[in-house]
């Protein structure tokens, strides 16, 4: 699976309607929708999809045609983001009307069109899911470990001083066994 961060748009034009079309990720989709109406108080339509995984690892799809025939736009834009195997992302196109209708096949051919165009456009990163683990240690063995740590480039998102310091860290499952062996392979650590 893949997903966007970064915000990007492209411009395609069909019989003189323009479908501007937004990629951005889920987090930001709300925010986006309503910049997009302010922008673009002409437009006739604000067609979007999106796709993001939830607290029980379940994906969430949603998509609107706004206003254009049912089943025309947004399901063709989900479509592709299904296809792509986006998820966490999510997709607005603005269209303009031109004055000259498109018909059914017209309007899916157009949506997908759009969405394809800024798929080519955008930065498109590879899906690690991340898991949130607690690693206790000794003082004498801080250094030591947020060297190992940052090597493999996990994040520390917490240290807690205590007794003895806890690391409250973000990583995925391949990166925590990397930790692990490299741990227990210096003697420090033997377990996680």
């Amino acid at each position: 699976m893949h997903f966007i961060d970064i915000e990007c748009t492209t411009t395609l034009e069909i019989k003189k309607s323009k479908f501007i079309t937004y990629i951005t990720s889920y987090s930001n989709f709300d925010n986006l929708m309503e910049r997009l109406k302010k922008e673009h108080s002409k437009a006739r339509h604000f067609v979007y999809a999106y796709r993001y995984i939830n607290e029980y690892d379940q994906i969430v799809e949603n998509s609107s045609d706004d206003g254009e025939p049912k089943g025309t736009s947004g399901r063709p834009t989900l479509s592709v983001l299904s296809g792509s195997k986006l998820i966490n992302t999510a997709v607005i196109v603005v269209r303009y009307f031109g004055g000259i209708k498109l018909g059914t096949g017209g309007l899916v051919k157009a949506y997908s069109d759009a969405v394809n165009l800024v798929l080519q456009s955008a930065s498109i990163k590879l899906y690690v899911k991340l898991k949130y683990k607690k690693l206790t240690i000794d003082y004498s063995q801080l250094s030591q470990i947020e060297y190992i740590i940052s090597n493999l480039k996990i994040e520390i998102l917490d240290k807690v001083f205590l007794d003895k310091i806890c690391l409250q860290l973000e990583a995925s499952s391949q990166e925590y066994e990397k930790l692990s062996l490299k741990i227990f392979r210096n003697n420090i650590l033997e377990d996680l």
